[in-house]
């Protein structure tokens, strides 16, 4: 076995890595349903983008909302424990929107409520998902084990897409969503799986474990003042999180509502499907390049990976054909991997571990804030200006985050530690 073979598969030798890559993969699969089939529900029901925006933009405010109370709740209980409620959850929400369009009842306020309330407990579990992967591997594999997590999270969204694009055009949107819902209940099995396996390891420090909460705090409060403090004592952080925030915005309502609108007028559904195939086979190389990587600075190198996101925004304003949607989509795919494997590795390198859930939950507050600005505001500035305008401005703005980003003297210089290859053994569980 060559060096960097050990290095891929060393994530893997243990458990409770492979119960938390089942568990997000299991859920992947089936939220790769969700866009598709709740976009095309909400064309179904009214043929509105404004609804639509309305519908997804509500589970994303909602779900900013209560994600830096998810980040002080996972430094504060076992971090497994809210990745299984969330998702038992999430089943019943799913299944509920599933059980309304099924039975011809939806209506948009309905679908907005159940949204929400999706967004709500998403957001109790987000940082704990994120943070809980340092516990499960040592140092030296996490760059490998952040990789491994996204392809496996993007090879269950390639596999479903397609799938869910055939789906929702042979026998309707609601039996996608009950397909999203029908795999959060199978994750909750898997999270179990994942608390056990953490409370029997002999090897994480009692200070991380997830079955011994950290010590109880005055409140809340302090908590998240402690957790604001170091996120924004870290220039490389903030200044990202800032960019990805204006970007979000510009990607979520000309990507995500604008995406389908335009394709029910040009390539169709289900090639819409096979355009969101190509982006996660994209990711999917990327993740592959990304457990190989080598770079003294990471961080520097994902986020000018980052430039090629605007190209399927810039192709749907210009020029949307399904042969030139495809490889912009998977160049797309490719760059954001790197980054998104980049940034992982780059937190957990350089946040305190008792941290590092509230630091989490303010990266994710910043980046996801203006999404729902975008989602909801899109359908009438597309409206006033036209389609290919604003799915041209969107790109625009796009590229013009990345650029903010690298500005920043921080982000171009942040060191990594890039670590030697070794051989590990086999991880032994307490009987």
């Amino acid at each position: 076995m060559t060096a960097p073979e050990k290095v891929v598969r060393s994530p893997l030798r243990h458990r409770a890595f492979r119960f938390l890559l089942a568990g997000r993969a299991i859920n992947a699969l089936g939220n790769a349903f969700a866009p598709i089939a709740l976009a095309f529900a909400v064309l179904d029901l009214t043929g509105s983008a404004t609804d639509l925006g309305l519908v997804v933009g509500a589970r994303t405010v909602v779900n900013v909302a209560f994600l830096l109370f998810g980040g002080v709740l996972a430094d504060r209980m076992p971090k497994s424990v809210l990745m299984l409620g969330s998702s038992a959850a999430a089943a019943v929400t799913q299944g509920a929107v599933a059980a309304l369009v099924l039975s011809h009842t939806a209506t948009i306020p309905l679908l907005i409520g159940l949204e929400a309330a999706n967004g709500m407990v998403a957001a109790l579990a987000q940082p704990a998902s994120a943070a809980v992967l340092p516990q499960t591997v040592p140092a030296e594999a996490r760059q490998q084990a952040n990789a491994l997590v996204r392809i496996f999270l993007n090879g269950a969204a390639i596999l479903g897409a397609p799938i869910a694009g055939i789906v929702v055009a042979a026998v309707g949107p609601g039996w996608g969503i009950a397909v999203d819902a029908a795999t959060f209940a199978v994750s909750v099995l898997c999270f179990a799986g994942l608390g056990a396996s953490i409370a029997k390891t002999t090897k994480a420090p009692a200070a991380v474990r997830d079955d011994q909460p950290a010590p109880q705090r005055p409140h809340i409060f302090a908590d998240l003042r402690t957790g604001w403090s170091e996120f924004r004592s870290r220039t490389w952080l903030w200044v990202v999180v800032a960019g990805a925030c204006a970007g979000n915005m510009a990607w979520a309502g000309a990507f995500l509502v604008l995406g389908p609108v335009v394709a029910d007028d040009t390539v169709g559904r289900r090639a819409w499907g096979f355009v969101l195939a190509a982006q996660t086979t994209g990711m999917i190389v990327g993740g592959l390049i990304a457990m190989r990587l080598r770079v003294r600075r990471l961080l520097f190198f994902g986020v000018l990976c980052l430039l090629p996101f605007a190209i399927p925004v810039l192709l749907l304003g210009t020029y949307p054909h399904l042969w030139l949607l495809i490889p912009g989509a998977l160049l797309a795919g490719l760059g954001i991997e790197q980054f998104s494997v980049a940034w992982e590795t780059t937190m957990q390198e350089h946040v305190p571990p008792e941290k590092l859930a509230r630091v989490y939950s303010y990266d994710m507050v910043g980046s996801f804030l203006a999404i729902p600005i975008g989602e909801v505001a899109i359908g009438p500035i597309a409206m006033a200006a036209g389609r290919e305008a604003t799915l041209i401005g969107a790109g625009l703005i796009m590229v013009a985050s990345v650029v903010a980003m690298l500005s920043s003297r921080d982000v171009r210089t942040l060191p990594h530690q890039v670590p030697e290859p070794r051989e590990e053994p086999v991880e032994e569980s307490v009987p």
